[in-house]
């Protein structure tokens, strides 16, 4: 991924195109987020809750902490409205090498491996309409990854419409099963109020555990400020997206469990490996598994499509700091979008899900990806110690400098976050604790993914010595 550092025409004319609004952005949010967990697999944190209260609770908490994540990342993304989201925040507030590194493990593992990833399972559930072996589900995944680079490829508006149209449908597919569950349903006994407890037998250690279940179910919201450079006034629409996208997975996780619990015994809940199928079946009869399994493929080629959209603007942003191939900072003369970023990423992607590394690199490194978002979250306070607010919302930043690693370049705050500095504390105390107590329960995998992470240390210092001495 090393390269020469472009000159500046060569970032100067990598312009991209001003086309996704509030209700694509605000969907972008949503169908990233609600992929499959939610519907297969809740199991995990029932078993350590199993109560309705002790659930509920689990999952407004981590829709709380994401939301505070959100709103952190909206301030961010306010002063430094450009291309990349998370990759420029570390390297304007924290340094270039966390930003670069954050890309590094994006695009050999954490972003590549959850395209495979859900890809993979988007064939699984085809399989239910279409019989698949082994091979053709892989290659049912790829077909998946092909067809929707293909669309991003055209351009970010049939894109993020591709993406919007299935969050609409997933959505409205959430709010039928909470309505017919509810209205149809059986109603299970509800225990005598003496017999119920809000953890339901379990204990905080074990609701910690189950918070830091739902806390992956939430992941993906970060990545509409990938896009912040073809987003229509980006200093407003992201952060009332991040805002209006991050209730709305809050408020549909919250119903959805409410609805297992109403239709399934309690113990059937936390036993079950595809709860959503279970109650649709209780509801529905035979019929559920076909509608569940729809669904499933509905949301998963949704935040596929949401997934595909954002991360090549990231490498799109490297390219243009001489971090990666120059090349991949180039847009497509019709269609305004990161072509080759998008081609490379489809493509490793695919190699990803034929050879089934992707299991292996993805669960080992995804919890690294808190480690980021805790430093990100230091980063906001290294801004508000740099700027002060504008007074207004709107108007243009003024592009990267094109310098090795992106330097700063006097970034101003559009946007504050509310609570601060509670909030950001917060976010950041959360976010190191996931990865403290990762490494705590799996030392050796996690430090072998820390490892696969800390190996573009040495990338990132060849590509600027390098540069230093070509300057």
């Amino acid at each position: 991924m090393t390269t020469n550092s472009p000159g500046p025409e060569s970032a100067r004319d990598a312009t991209l195109r001003r086309v996704i609004r509030l209700p694509h952005a605000t969907s972008l949010v949503v169908g990233t987020i609600i992929g499959a967990s939610i519907f297969v697999q809740p199991s995990e944190i029932t078993g350590r809750v199993p109560s309705l209260a002790g659930v509920s609770l689990v999952w407004l908490v981590a829709g709380v902490l994401t939301l505070f994540g959100a709103l952190v990342t909206a301030e961010l993304a306010s002063a430094m409205p450009r291309s990349g989201g998370v990759y420029v925040f570390l390297r304007e507030t924290i340094s270039p090498l966390a930003g670069f590194l954050w890309g590094w493990a994006m695009f050999f593992t954490m972003h590549s491996g959850i395209i495979a990833a859900i890809a993979v399972i988007f064939a699984r559930y085809l399989g239910y309409f279409v019989p698949l072996g082994p091979l053709a589900t892989r290659l049912a995944a790829v077909a998946a990854i092909v067809v929707v680079s293909a669309v991003n490829y055209l351009g970010a508006r049939p894109g993020s419409r591709l993406q919007t149209g299935l969050t609409v449908i997933k959505v409205a597919a959430i709010v039928l099963i909470v309505a017919v569950g509810f209205a149809l349903g059986p109603r299970e006994a509800l225990a005598a109020p003496e017999a119920v407890t809000l953890l339901g037998g379990g204990s905080w250690g074990d609701f910690a555990a189950a918070l830091v279940a739902a806390l992956f179910a939430f992941g993906g919201w970060h990545m509409v400020t990938y896009n912040a450079e073809e987003t229509v006034e980006p200093e407003r629409t992201i952060p009332r997206a991040l805002l209006l996208g991050t209730l709305t997975v809050t408020a549909a996780y919250v119903a959805l469990n409410a609805v297992y619990f109403h239709v399934l015994p309690l113990a059937k809940v936390v036993a079950s490996d595809r709860v959503a199928a279970d109650a649709a079946d209780a509801v529905l009869g035979s019929g559920g598994g076909a509608f569940l399994s729809a669904l499933v493929v509905t949301s998963t080629l949704g935040a596929l499509a949401g997934i595909v959209l954002a991360g090549p603007r990231v490498y799109f942003a490297m390219a243009r700091d001489g971090l990666v191939f120059r090349r991949m900072a180039a847009t497509h003369p019709v269609f305004r979008t990161p072509h080759v970023a998008i081609v490379l990423q489809g493509v490793w992607a695919s190699v990803l899900v034929l050879t089934g590394s992707y299991r292996v690199l993805f669960t080992r490194v995804v919890y690294t990806e808190w480690l980021f978002f805790g430093l990100m979250a230091v980063g906001l306070f290294v801004l508000r110690r740099r700027t002060a607010p504008s007074g207004g919302i709107g108007g243009e930043h003024t592009a990267p400098s094109g310098g090795i690693g992106g330097e700063h370049t006097g970034v101003e705050r559009r946007y504050s976050v509310w609570g601060y500095p509670v909030v950001p504390a917060v976010f950041a105390a959360a976010a190191f604790a996931i990865t403290v107590n990762q490494v705590v329960a799996e030392p050796w995998e996690s430090a072998t993914g820390l490892g696969l992470v800390l190996s573009g240390v040495p990338v990132y210092w060849i590509v600027t010595r390098r540069a230093r001495m070509a300057a």
